[in-house]
């Protein structure tokens, strides 16, 4: 069968950079409205409530991403398979990827609801959570994690859909749910006074209308191979899931878990530094769109090319995002550093929530940059499958260097905000470093295979 038989995206011939942004775009505007959908519950629940319930959404959302990263870590193995049978022509090798990706998403999502149920009480206390937040925290958490069956299914669809090179649907689904999202957020919280918890409710209701809304165009749209046909060799597919989707989904989780214990760290401080540094990390979210819609891209794009046994193509996409990448990179870097205050102020009226959030974001601005190379690099080598590198490196910095060091920063008389942050640029130095360092290894390996 021909390469190009199941893929028209164009990123297995001709110009580089064209496709390789076309399929971009729809995944900046997909991370734009997500980073929304998750803004608009803290900007809502900012303009409607008090502190208090400021910090039991910034805390409890940052508690539910942990597990959201899960599922998006698993996908990426989904999306890395399939995009391999896409370059290498093979339908049936994809139907067997899909096949077995229900098969497990289904165990996980019955595994990871039950535990958050049942152990959300010691979450809440394992975060620090100032008194005043914890009942609204725990409401918050518990309702979202009573809808993590719409998180893998969406997630699970979306991944499918950026393999064959398609990242226009997953920004569809994604548009209806951030829709449902803010009317229900303002229904819920503004008129109906109902605050962390209202705000846990439209998220829940935002993610199964786009669920349904994906289950009914896939409908109209079908997948161009069967998964029906390969229901029973679905089991296969699931082992080679696990391989390459369960260093990421490890990887991403202790990463995220990393910034929760530096939360921890900051909540101790009080109620006011708890919500100044939610809104922070609420708005790191915003400020990585464009390496972390490149980090899929490239994994999608290198995924395709190595199925088609094209390296140097996937090697010369790499170079290509990452002078892109590096220009939005700079200009997240000046709006944090000197445009904190002003982004901080979307999300809370306080004086001295905007100043500490504020102070974090200065601090941690350099972030920025690195992460414009970083993240791209990450992504080529998920499309190469060497994962369990990406989730060595991700441990190495969360474990032995982020959190190490905001607590020694944390120690030091008179810190605050802007001390504990500077340990998060200190980290993406590091991570960058064994990325390059990795990079220049398998520049060797293929030299000497060629």
């Amino acid at each position: 069968m021909n390469n190009n038989a199941l893929t028209k995206n164009g990123f297995l011939a001709g110009p580089i950079l064209a496709p390789l942004l076309h399929f971009a775009l729809p995944l900046v505007l997909s991370q734009l409205l997500q980073a929304f959908y998750g803004g608009v519950d803290l900007m809502v629940v900012g303009r409607f409530a008090g502190t208090a319930s400021v910090s039991a959404v910034a805390v409890g959302s940052q508690i539910m991403q942990a597990l959201t990263v899960l599922v998006t870590g698993l996908t990426m193995g989904v999306t890395v398979l399939v995009g391999k049978a896409v370059g290498a022509g093979d339908r049936e090798a994809a139907g067997r990827v899909v096949a077995g990706q229900v098969r497990l998403f289904a165990l996980v999502t019955v595994v990871l609801t039950a535990g958050m149920l049942a152990l959300t009480p010691a979450i809440t206390a394992w975060m620090n959570v100032p008194p005043e937040a914890v009942p609204e925290t725990m409401r918050y958490v518990r309702i979202c994690s009573a809808g993590i069956l719409f998180i893998t299914a969406y997630n699970g669809i979306s991944g499918i859909f950026r393999g064959l090179g398609n990242s226009r649907s997953p920004f569809l689904f994604v548009l209806i749910a951030c829709l449902v999202n803010v009317v229900l957020d303002i229904v819920f919280v503004g008129v109906l006074g109902m605050n962390a918890s209202g705000a846990a409710l439209a998220t829940v209701m935002a993610q199964a209308s786009s669920v349904v809304f994906s289950l009914l165009y896939m409908s109209r749209h079908p997948l161009p191979f069967s998964v029906r046909a390969q229901w029973n060799k679905g089991r296969k597919a699931v082992g080679g899931i696990l391989r390459l989707g369960a260093p990421i989904a490890m990887q991403d989780f202790l990463t995220t878990l990393s910034f929760l214990i530096i939360i921890s760290i900051v909540n101790s401080l009080g109620l006011v530094a708890s919500a100044g540094v939610g809104i922070a990390e609420k708005l790191f979210i915003f400020l990585s769109i464009t390496p972390v819609s490149f980090m899929s891209a490239l994994s999608t794009f290198t995924a395709q090319n190595m199925g088609a046994d094209q390296p140097a193509r996937a090697r010369a996409a790499l170079f290509s995002a990452m002078r892109v990448s590096l220009c939005f990179g700079a200009a997240m870097f000046a709006l944090t550093f000197w445009g904190g205050g002003l982004l901080a102020s979307l999300f809370s009226s306080d004086t001295a929530v905007i100043e500490a959030a504020a102070q974090y974001l200065r601090g941690s601005s350099g972030e920025n940059l690195i992460n414009a190379l970083t993240f791209c690099m990450l992504g080529y080598f998920n499309g190469r499958e060497h994962t369990a590198f990406v989730m060595a490196q991700g441990l190495c910095t969360a474990f032995l260097v982020r959190i190490p060091l905001s607590y020694l920063l944390s120690l030091l008389p008179g810190a605050g905000m802007l001390t504990i942050s500077l340990a998060i640029p200190a980290t993406a130095l590091v991570s960058l470093a064994l990325c390059v360092g990795y990079l220049t290894v398998l520049h060797r390996r293929d030299k000497a295979a060629e």
